[in-house]
């Protein structure tokens, strides 16, 4: 199982971190919801939790609980900026189908 940051998401996790002042690095998970099932959560982490798994891409820690990583295994996380638009990216191949706006998602 993995979890991979290109190198410009793990640069902009790293500059958010550094602004932030705190935090061990960067959770990752799924809710339930919109759509098509399932979104993508994404906070900063103060601590590891004894049910998190750890992934550690260029020097940033990438915490996902056990339940959500069976939706996001072989996940890699990119950080795009396309006109005035930036954000992170999922490229999650484990994805079947996407709802119209993008903001959901079923396996």
């Amino acid at each position: 199982m993995s979890i991979t940051l290109t190198p410009r998401a793990a640069e902009r996790v790293r500059q958010y971190l550094d602004k932030r002042g705190k935090g061990v690095g960067l959770r990752l998970a799924v809710r339930t919801t919109g759509c098509s099932g399932l979104a993508y959560v994404l906070e900063f982490a103060d601590e590891v939790a004894a049910n998190d798994e750890v992934f550690e891409n260029d020097d940033i820690k990438v915490i996902i609980d056990r339940k959500s990583l069976v939706y996001l295994d072989g996940t890699e996380l990119d950080f795009a900026k396309e006109g005035l638009n930036e954000g992170f990216k999922f490229n999650n191949p484990n994805v079947k189908d996407e709802c119209g706006c993008g903001e959901s998602f079923t396996i």
